[in-house]
């Protein structure tokens, strides 16, 4: 017996999103340099190259195209999956197509805006005041946000009044300010804000990230778990801070 689909029936739709996707920023491109910093990461965080989808920027470098594919295939032999590249000319258009691989134009980077801080002054008693609803650009998501939901705010800054359950995620190009236990994902800075900063009350998250920087549950001090932190970038790394 065999079975047909409708033809009345809508076998897909397109739908534009925003997927949390990691950058990898090339400043060589000698594969040999990059196979060993990537053997170094793989031995300080493993659970991070499990098939971890990964956009090449080569907007720093010189005739990347002659080396994209010994580049691909140095990131594949460590289970990271290039999905496609970020920046260069047409050259490195062809390359990236032959390889089956998408293409991004060069990212503008606008002024960075001031981080809102909250309890910056590490004297200061541990306070997340609700803010108004009027945050100008942001989004204010008044809830739990729950297993298998998505909440963005893809210009300003996020801030949830409630719970981010394991499985949700909340991505914004601002901060994100969770007022209650964050047990999900959450990435700010997403278009590469490193000024941005996550913030909550009850820390258990998945994943945090910063303007493409992650660190996943298992990389977190333990001591942090369950307290109120804040996020931020220092340098290249995730500093995660008490705000008790």
């Amino acid at each position: 017996m065999s079975l047909k689909l409708d033809r009345e029936s809508t076998a897909f739709t397109f739908k534009g999103g925003m997927l949390p996707m990691t950058v990898m920023e090339l400043a060589s491109a000698d594969p040999e340099l990059i196979r060993d910093q990537l053997a170094g990461k793989l031995s300080q965080s493993p659970a991070f190259f499990q098939h971890t989808p990964v956009v090449l920027s080569v907007e720093k470098l010189d005739e990347p195209h002659l080396a994209l594919e010994r580049i691909c295939a140095v990131c594949r032999a460590h289970k990271l999956l290039p999905v496609a590249v970020r920046g260069g000319a047409d050259p490195i258009k062809q390359s990236a197509w032959a390889l089956g691989l998408g293409w991004f134009p060069p990212q503008e980077v606008g002024r960075a805006r001031p981080l809102e801080s909250v309890a910056a002054d590490e004297e200061a008693p541990a306070e997340l005041a609700v803010p108004p609803d009027n945050i100008g650009g942001g989004r204010i998501f008044r809830g739990t946000v729950r297993s298998g939901q998505q909440v963005t705010s893809p210009s300003g800054d996020l801030v949830v009044i409630g719970a981010v359950n394991a499985g949700a995620e909340v991505l914004a190009a601002g901060s994100v300010h969770v007022y209650g236990a964050l047990r999900g994902r959450a990435l700010a800075g997403i278009h590469g804000d490193a000024l941005a900063g996550i913030f909550c009350r009850e820390l258990h998250a998945e994943l945090l990230s910063v303007a493409g920087n992650y660190k996943r549950l298992e990389d977190i001090d333990r001591r942090l778990l369950g307290t109120p932190v804040q996020v931020r970038l220092d340098g290249d790394q995730l500093g995660i801070t008490s705000l008790t």
